[in-house]
């Protein structure tokens, strides 16, 4: 047992040794049956941490490679017989090719709830998901939205999808493809294509210093508006208190409807959170939008869209009978990240490691 990890390499340590022992086991050095080093011995052996050794060990249990038992370590469960024929040992999973960003949520801490997820509810997240998402992940980012955001709503205003681009064509079948969407410039190009593509016209409203120019609002026929209030992308533009007051009153005076996109708002380095256009008219007129998708993961394709109390009706009519596009697995990981608080610590790491930057 000798594993050299290279300090300084592009690639984690806990990705190096990973790759190293998946060799060993298939190349047959340990056995299908046969009981790996401790955690102990082999970060001392490999001069590593508990920590790396517990990713590489849980990278190689989730794979199928080993198992754990408890109280007795880890095991080889792996078979040569058990790949396809042809297969190449030394094929690279696409685990491997994942490369964690500092500010991405702990890996440990994700593994450790999954974990804890499928021994709690076992066959039962098998079960089809509830059209809007399940009753703990909508009840979980009420509460969240309440102690972070100052949005105060029912779970039942909440709406789970499989990330902003698929809420947006819910969206648009609420409100209607005869409207003209008003979109910033310049704005994420995908909001433009994904709402393009679902049948409505955008028009492309330039941005000022503090949000949409007044100039803008005056001149468009749009009778919805689609900001990023908080450090709009790729501009970096937050609207002013005031520029959210005017997104308010506009809508209001055209009947219309606002999309709030708060795609950043959880990293802001800001003591206190920017207030959002939700929390100023919460009733009528602002569908909130946010997402996992940067908080925890690329990978974890999960969002979630608040409505206001006026347009929860012509939802359940509209679209209230689309089946939800998240696994009832994945609903109860983040449900239980939020409710055990590991969810807001990853942030307030981020936060202050950022402003000591």
């Amino acid at each position: 047992m000798n594993y050299h990890i290279e300090k300084g390499a592009a690639e984690s340590a806990y990705l190096q040794l990973y790759h190293r022992l998946r060799a060993d086991i298939v190349a047959g050095v340990y056995p299908h049956g046969s009981k790996l080093p401790s955690k102990r011995l082999l970060a001392e052996s490999a001069g590593v941490s508990l920590i790396t050794v517990e990713h590489a060990y849980a990278i190689l249990c989730d794979e199928g490679y080993i198992e754990s038992r408890e109280r007795s370590g880890y095991f080889v469960a792996y078979r040569a017989g058990d790949c396809f024929p042809g297969a190449s040992a030394e094929r690279v999973p696409a685990a491997a090719d994942f490369r964690p960003a500092e500010d991405e949520f702990p890996f440990s801490v994700l593994a450790k709830t999954m974990r804890r997820v499928l021994s709690d509810y076992g066959e039962s997240l098998l079960v089809k998901s509830p059209n809007n998402g399940c009753a703990a992940l909508r009840q979980a980012i009420s509460d969240y939205l309440a102690r972070s955001r100052g949005i105060r709503v029912k779970p039942s205003q909440v709406v789970i999808g499989s990330g902003a681009e698929y809420l947006y064509g819910l969206i648009v079948q609420l409100l209607g493809r005869k409207r003209v969407y008003g979109v910033e410039n310049p704005s994420y190009e995908k909001i433009r294509r994904v709402y393009q593509a679902n049948g409505v016209r955008c028009d492309m409203l330039r941005l000022g210093a503090d949000g949409v120019r007044t100039s803008e609002l005056t001149r468009t026929e749009a009778t919805v508006l689609h900001v990023t209030p908080f450090h709009s992308f790729p501009s970096g533009v937050t609207a002013s208190a005031g520029k959210r007051a005017e997104y308010v009153a506009w809508a209001q005076e055209r009947e219309g409807c606002i999309v709030e996109d708060d795609f950043d708002s959880e990293f802001t380095l800001s003591s206190k959170a920017e207030d959002t256009v939700f929390s100023l008219e919460p009733e009528r007129s602002v569908i909130y939008v946010n997402t996992f998708s940067k908080t925890v993961a690329p990978s974890i394709r999960v969002g979630y869209m608040v409505l206001p109390q006026a347009l929860l009706e012509p939802f359940e009519q509209t679209v209230g009978f689309y089946s939800c596009t998240v696994p009832l697995f994945e609903q109860y990981v983040l449900a239980e990240l939020l409710r055990s608080g590991d969810f807001e610590r990853h942030l307030n790491r981020v936060r202050r490691k950022r402003r000591r930057q």
